[in-house]
């Protein structure tokens, strides 16, 4: 009952970038010099490896996504790319995320109401670790100029979220003015150091300055097989350890890095979600940063953190659940319940077996007050959320 009467704001839904949008909307000359391109599979290859591997490869491997001379993924393998040929229904559901109108309809069928728009390869891209500040910046310039006008069809639903090049810190103002014009409100970061700098290094003072000023918020959205220095990349080489480390260790050290370096002190009402990592990190982290960490050398800390670290993100930080995660709870008690997020990071193949219309019975430990705050009145907080959005 409670789902049919009540709306969903989904706030980690995704775009599928289309290829040739990029040679459109990035600048002319940045773009000969660094296309974007697929490297198909060959019949010979696919000779070849049939020979190896038997009659079960015997099938054309998806193409690797190329910037320039260098792969947009980081680690993508054979193997990896047979195994993504056995994820089923994904294809058709990326297909859907590449227009405005079959977005939509998508979010029809899950009772979706309101979506956060993020991007796919666009921030593989902008926050590739080998290519020029100018390109990522171009790059992210031109993933935003598109954005724009797919989100333009539905603005009451579909929610843009901007895409912030972290190469050349000088250019960030600028970048977020443009963002700030287009009518946003929220940017997403990756979590990991990019191009040598973590989120609490000294140079993006100012931006966050100019976010919290500007009542701009920050989500924080990393994922697997970037090429950045991403947790889990130095010791391992197989998509299942790299999984398992990227989303949550990343995410639980960049909360780390803004409370450290103070921006969470400096910032008191500057906005942060932190997403596709669930939920159930936050009691041991907390608890760890709290009663281990925080009092073991008061004189340390004392001008960049002035109280419990939980209390920074009971006052200022938003996190995502995982339907079917433990210790809900728990965060609840730790945090309250007007501090979390649902997002079905649709149409990545990772999450689409979480894709349900039946979304209260996988929560019901949940009162339908900290549903409605779940699925509604949090994510119009964090987004600043108009009332002139659907409903």
């Amino acid at each position: 009952m409670f789902m049919q009467n009540k709306r969903i704001i989904d706030s980690d839904r995704h775009v599928m970038e289309p290829l040739d949008m990029w040679r459109q909307y990035v600048d002319d000359a940045v773009f000969a010099r660094y296309p974007l391109s697929l490297v198909h599979d060959t019949e010979e290859a696919m000779q070849e490896r049939v020979k190896r591997l038997g009659f079960a490869a015997s099938k054309k491997l998806p193409p690797t996504f190329m910037i320039g001379d260098k792969t947009v993924l980081s680690g993508w393998g054979e193997a990896l790319q047979l195994a993504c040929l056995e994820v089923k229904n994904s294809e058709a559901e990326r297909l859907k995320a590449m227009s405005p109108d079959t977005q939509l309809a998508s979010m029809d069928e899950a009772n979706i109401a309101v979506a956060s728009i993020f991007p796919t390869f666009g921030g593989m891209i902008v926050n590739h670790n080998h290519i020029p500040a100018e390109v990522s910046l171009a790059y992210a310039d031109g993933y935003n100029s598109w954005l724009k006008q797919y989100c333009d069809y539905d603005p009451g639903r579909l929610n843009a979220v901007g895409l912030i090049s972290r190469h050349d810190p000088n250019t960030m103002l600028a970048q977020l003015d443009r963002i700030i014009a287009n009518g946003w409100r929220c940017i997403t970061l990756r979590p990991e150091v990019v191009a040598g700098r973590a989120l609490g290094h000294h140079d993006y003072e100012a931006f966050w300055q100019a976010c919290e000023s500007n009542g701009v918020s920050i989500a924080i959205h990393g994922g697997t097989h970037a090429n950045l220095p991403t947790a889990g990349t130095e010791r391992f080489d197989s998509h299942f350890a790299m999984h398992a480390c990227s989303h949550s260790m990343e995410i639980q050290m960049a909360f780390l890095s803004l409370l450290d370096a103070g921006v969470l002190e400096r910032y008191p009402t500057l906005k942060f979600a932190f997403l596709e990592a669930g939920a159930s990190w936050l009691p041991h982290w907390l608890w760890r940063l709290d009663n281990i960490c925080y009092p073991e050398f008061p004189s340390l800390t004392k001008d960049t953190i002035t109280m419990p670290p939980s209390e920074y993100f009971k006052r200022q930080c938003w996190v995502s659940i995982e339907l079917g995660e433990p210790c809900l709870r728990q965060v609840i008690d730790i945090i309250g319940p007007d501090k979390l997020l649902y997002g079905t990071d649709y149409p990545h193949p990772d999450h689409l077996q979480f894709m349900t219309k039946d979304i209260a019975a996988q929560l019901d430990e949940l009162s339908e007050a900290e549903l409605h705050n779940l699925l509604d009145s949090n994510a119009s907080n964090f987004f600043s959320l108009g009332s002139n959005r659907a409903s």
